[in-house]
């Protein structure tokens, strides 16, 4: 046996003040039974019942999601052949020949250098950022402003 909602008040005994179905009292629309606020006014049907004592909450906006941005790699720091010193170069030199300035050793930038870290600009804060060669297409945030980076070398 199937039974709705419009009928069910008739198949449950004891219940006091369900609405039984008919026109709102306030309104006059038909409206079925066993509902509690007119589906037009949004009277309260059933006379048993309050308003509702509970408070709507204050409105309290989300902090922006900030979208995740790309931050190319400007330069690299990498390991001079000759002395094992740290050089900055900038990425425009790639493919190049060049020296290094603490011992005048002579290389070619390219990949098989070896790589410690790049170096790029916050694309949210334009902050110059340091990250390590391991964190290279990955994402990762701004130490200065929390924005979420993709590192690309």
């Amino acid at each position: 046996m199937t039974s709705s909602v419009f009928n069910m008040s008739n198949e449950i005994s004891g219940i006091q003040g369900a609405w039984q179905g008919g026109p709102c009292p306030q309104c006059g629309d038909d409206m079925p039974a066993n509902v509690v606020h007119c589906m037009t006014c949004r009277a309260l049907l059933n006379s048993e019942l309050s308003e509702d004592s509970v408070e709507i909450p204050a409105f309290i906006p989300l902090p922006e999601i900030q979208e995740m941005k790309t931050a190319r790699a400007r330069g690299h720091f990498v390991r001079c052949g000759g002395c094992r010193e740290e050089l900055r170069i900038a990425a425009k030199y790639v493919g190049a020949t060049v020296q290094c300035r603490h011992c005048n050793h002579g290389f070619e930038y390219d990949n098989d250098v070896e790589r410690i870290a790049m170096y790029a600009t916050c694309p949210h804060c334009s902050a110059e950022i340091r990250a390590s060669a391991q964190f290279v297409g990955q994402n990762v945030a701004c130490r200065f402003c929390q924005g979420p980076l993709k590192l690309h070398s």
